[in-house]
């Protein structure tokens, strides 16, 4: 096994050798948006893919980017820690959480998980490794990194806070009927940080839980959501559960939130066929990937007379703009269930430039990821169009990780043109990596 410097010398070779345009090749993503082949010559960072050390007592991890949240979280709960938000699904690289928007229901309380990271080695435009961190010659680019996802240089190692953990977690589904109850005492729950994680999930616009989640030291029972119980569906039918902490970090995992229903994974003979094994994101993943390829969905809503467009998308909308937002998608959009999850900025004095928040304000994600279909032909992306509209009105911003249909001057007034002008002058003069638009948006 090469050391992480024998690998970092390797790939600053291999950049070297390329020219024009450059893109990174690795065998895993958590992108939901097609794109166009391109002639881009490709970086393996594929190996980069080691927890380096876990030092509990000082409350970090040294990680190298590849690493998925599986591999790290096994790592540091061997030490008695983990790291401070741990996305929810187990094939998100480190990395890739910071390079884009990683979020979990430690984040009212840890905010984003660029807001954990310590220090970053990132691989600029020029060839240089560069060690980053919030207060030295590159905290420029240290603040200036999340949500460019990849076009202003890749992430080969970080270092991210850790948090001591107990066994496991005590969960209450707190049942709601009315939007403006529910995020007023989410907001509350938010502000008072008694709980260790919170989130929420709704069914319908009078059936609405909040999760509030608590270390323990012990447990009088524990369920298991990893093979043939459903962990969404608990939520309805039972007030108080107890999860270990590892099942606990993973209980969207197996069903990839509610998705894995599309495939049919839900039904109990289909489910003990594929084998619990194969339940589970990198497998949802795949099977995602090969439909894009050959269309297949496509094909037979084509036949059926159906038009379809996926709605695939994390929106941040802060707290008391948030029973407007429901309203409009319930009408609108009409998908659920839909994944509530709120936020916090962990360090008011911060601004992360390319995904500015308001320092005091509770921010509500709402996640919702599915198919809107209907007999009337629309424009491409016009439910799309309908979200990102409303988040721009209601104050809020959205994660670039899926479909976007921006126009150019709507995209830079929202996610700062003169910031990420300013940063790719410095580290990638040469434009070897492209454009946040055309990769967010053009997806080319």
């Amino acid at each position: 096994m090469l050391t992480f410097e024998e690998k970092k010398q390797r790939l600053i070779d291999e950049f070297r050798t390329g020219g024009g345009n450059l893109g990174l090749y690795k065998d895993q993503s958590n992108l939901f948006r097609d794109r166009e082949e391109t002639p881009a010559k490709k970086l393996n960072v594929a190996d980069f893919n080691t927890v380096i050390q876990v030092d509990a007592a000082n409350g970090w991890v040294e990680v190298e980017g590849m690493t998925t949240y599986e591999d790290l979280v096994r790592a540091t709960l061997a030490h008695g820690v983990m790291p401070t938000v741990v996305p929810q699904l187990k094939s998100i690289t480190i990395g890739g959480a910071v390079s884009g928007v990683g979020i979990e229901s430690s984040s009212f309380k840890y905010g984003l998980v660029h807001e954990t990271v310590l220090e970053m080695d990132i691989l600029v435009g020029d060839g240089r490794v560069l060690t980053c961190t919030p207060d030295n010659a590159y905290k420029d680019l240290f603040f200036g990194f999340p949500n460019a996802y990849g076009t202003l240089g890749y992430i080969l190692k970080l270092k991210v806070k850790t948090v001591p953990i107990k066994p496991y977690v005590q969960l209450r589904h707190i049942r709601y009927r009315d939007a403006e109850a529910y995020f007023r005492d989410l907001d509350e729950q938010c502000r008072g940080k008694e709980a260790d994680f919170i989130d929420g999930t709704v069914f319908a616009p009078d059936e609405l839980y909040l999760t509030l989640g608590t270390f323990v030291a012990d447990a009088p029972f524990t369920s298991d959501y990893t093979f043939e119980n459903i962990y969404y569906r608990s939520i309805r039918d039972k007030p108080t559960d107890y999860l270990t902490a590892l099942d606990y970090l993973w209980r969207w995992d197996t069903d990839w939130f509610w998705c894995s229903k599309n495939l049919y994974l839900q039904n109990p003979l289909i489910r003990r066929l594929a084998g619990k094994a194969r339940l589970n994101s990198v497998t949802y993943t795949k099977l995602m990937r090969w439909n894009s390829h050959w269309q297949l969905t496509k094909r037979i809503n084509r036949l059926l007379g159906r038009h379809t467009e996926s709605v695939i998308q994390d929106v941040d909308i802060p707290v008391a703009k948030a029973p407007a937002f429901l309203e409009f998608f319930q009408r609108e959009i009409g998908i659920t269930p839909i994944w509530i999850c709120p936020i916090q900025v962990y360090d008011p004095a911060v601004r992360f430039d390319l995904y500015p928040m308001e320092p005091d304000a509770v921010y509500v994600n709402f996640g919702f990821w599915d198919v809107v279909s209907s007999r009337e032909q629309h424009p491409q992306g016009y439910f799309n169009r309908k979200i990102e509209a409303k988040v721009a009105e209601l104050g809020g911003i959205k994660s670039l990780y899926s479909d976007s249909f921006y126009t150019p001057e709507e995209f830079w007034t929202i996610y700062n043109k003169p910031a990420f002008d300013r940063l790719k002058a410095n580290y990638d003069p040469r434009g070897v990596f492209r454009d946040l638009y055309q990769k967010a948006v053009l997806r080319v």
